[in-house]
């Protein structure tokens, strides 16, 4: 067995172990954006590495993400999802009604936005309507867009953690940022440094086990050529002790 392939066996075998610590918590929905930048030869990610005084993942390497917010199907958007992106997201069972679908897409943005500064809009009719965690957006005359959001995955965190998540992750190209809000990477944040990685690099290595089997399929879909919508999406889930990789349908 390869270095590689005892890795990966470790990592199953502890996640197993991991599993049985604690009673049922229903999932929460979650989403998470994967921005990738194409310009060069090697497509590049953006990650951020978490402080090293955060209880959850110090100092690892991550992408923006977090929990959808009840408000997330309210926030006026520049453009709506895509008909394609709301069909990839209302897959599996049960379905994800339309509001839902419109939840998950925003709140990748948001969750984007707060972490790391970078914000996917488009200029509003007007002064834009939004507060609290919008008010980058609204400063600028934004409106977040979803449009260009890409469906690459979707994972349950396994039964027995004390936080589980229904994540869908998300990707955009780097060309839809809009707008850059100043000052929110510093010593003291969640995140301390944004950096732009090629796949593949050693950054990525130690990445969470489920966030690198989405990254394999992103790589996949890109080496394909351009993103499309009509790319199967795998739904990644635990049962009996085991995870499983389903195609959503």
């Amino acid at each position: 067995m390869t270095d590689t392939s005892q890795a990966a066996e470790k990592a199953k075998i502890h996640e197993g172990k991991e599993a049985d610590h604690h009673p049922y918590f229903r999932p929460r929905d979650a989403a998470t954006l994967i921005l990738v930048d194409r310009s060069g030869t090697v497509p590049k990610v953006l990650v951020g590495k978490r402080h090293d005084k955060v209880v959850f993942m110090p100092g690892k390497f991550v992408f923006p993400g977090g929990r959808v917010d009840k408000d997330d199907h309210r926030v006026p958007c520049a453009a709506p999802i895509t008909a394609e992106l709301e069909a990839n997201l209302a897959k599996g069972s049960p379905k994800t009604p339309a509001s839902r679908a419109k939840s998950l897409a925003i709140a990748a943005i948001r969750e984007a936005c707060e972490e790391t500064g970078l914000c996917l809009g488009r200029k509003a009719e007007g002064k834009a309507k939004l507060e609290g965690n919008w008010k980058p957006f609204a400063d600028a005359g934004l409106l977040p867009d979803p449009s260009s959001l890409f469906l690459i995955a979707r994972a349950i965190t396994p039964p027995g953690r004390v936080k589980r998540f229904d994540t869908r992750f998300f990707t955009a190209d780097a060309s839809a940022i809009t707008h850059r809000v100043d000052g929110v990477i510093h010593a003291d944040a969640e995140l301390v440094e944004l950096v732009w990685v090629e796949l593949g690099s050693k950054p990525l290595a130690d990445l969470h086990p489920m966030t690198r089997n989405v990254l394999n399929e992103l790589d996949a879909r890109l080496a394909t050529g351009p993103l499309r919508h009509d790319a199967p999406v795998p739904f990644f889930h635990f049962y009996g002790g085991k995870m499983h990789k389903d195609i959503l349908s």
